[in-house]
């Protein structure tokens, strides 16, 4: 009986590929190379989101961690319709969890990003949607719940190399106090605890699974605390 596959790291071979693909971001550098895509990103991608997923979700039950492109895993191909730049490719591997009553993109989750010589972790909403936005301002302004965000915020912030970023309106929205002490917060449509860093030893090994869940532990504060807006 065969086993299963389990996650035994990234490859030298994932970080040239997207290194290569940054000097070479064509469609026909891609096709000679898409056989390499598949086998030292996308397979290993799969199992990382497997491996990973479980451990997330002993923190945060309803977590989905789909082991798929579209899902997790976002695609490689850029959409180029509305945009000035023509590059037909990411020259990053994006992979998303998140919670699962929501649509992906509504939800919010955990995000792990791989752009050589990088990597990124992220927590939170990119985006608020319109749908709670009101809703996310009216719990921000109040005065327990609020504070409940500042100290999460403020407690995050004071980790080494954790920011806390969204994008903002340039004023407190109408109808709220510019003077309140959340008045940052309020300016927020998008809320997150981001964490940058060199491509560790770990992303190597199983040990990346480890590596990736303690940081991920202590953004999960603020991942619980946006659950609470739906």
């Amino acid at each position: 009986m065969t086993e299963a596959p389990v996650f035994r790291g990234f490859t030298r071979e994932t970080i040239r590929f997207y290194t290569a693909l940054k000097r070479n971001n064509n469609r026909d550098w891609f096709a000679r190379n898409k056989e390499t895509f598949d086998r030292e990103v996308i397979a290993p991608a799969k199992l990382f989101v497997t491996a990973l997923g479980a451990r997330l979700k002993t923190i945060a039950p309803g977590l989905l961690a789909v082991p798929a492109v579209n899902k997790s895993i976002f695609r490689i191909y850029r959409d180029t319709r509305f945009s000035l730049d023509p590059t037909p490719y990411k020259t990053n591997l994006g992979i998303y969890f998140w919670d699962g009553t929501r649509s992906k993109m509504d939800a919010p989750g955990f995000y792990f990003q791989l752009e050589p010589p990088r990597i990124l972790f992220g927590a939170g909403l990119y985006q608020i949607p319109d749908s709670i936005l009101g809703r996310y301002r009216r719990v921000v302004a109040d005065p327990k719940r609020g504070a409940e965000l500042r100290k999460i915020v403020d407690g995050l912030r004071a980790r080494a190399g954790f920011e806390i970023g969204g994008e903002t309106y340039k004023r407190v929205p109408a109808g709220y106090d510019p003077g309140h002490p959340n008045a940052e917060l309020l300016k927020h449509k998008g809320l997150w605890a981001g964490l940058e860093m060199p491509v560790p030893k770990e992303f190597f090994s199983a040990a990346l699974v480890d590596f990736c869940f303690e940081r991920f532990e202590k953004m999960a504060p603020l991942y619980r605390w946006m659950l609470k807006l739906y």
